[in-house]
């Protein structure tokens, strides 16, 4: 995971409960994981063809 999605405590002075913490971890993590998802979607789409022909033969 890539450090600029993790959340930061900012400068507020006033500490994230840890609810909140975890909340916004779960969000990362699920915007992360929807974003693998689709990538490997396109990379299982463009290869699909390739694998299909290759059972024909």
């Amino acid at each position: 995971m890539s450090e600029e999605t993790v959340p930061q405590q900012g400068g507020s002075g006033q500490p994230k409960g840890l609810l909140q913490q975890m909340d916004e971890l779960m969000a990362a993590l699920n915007a992360d994981l929807s974003a693998l998802d689709a990538d490997l979607q396109a990379a299982g789409e463009s290869g699909r063809g390739a694998v299909q022909e290759g059972r024909a033969g």
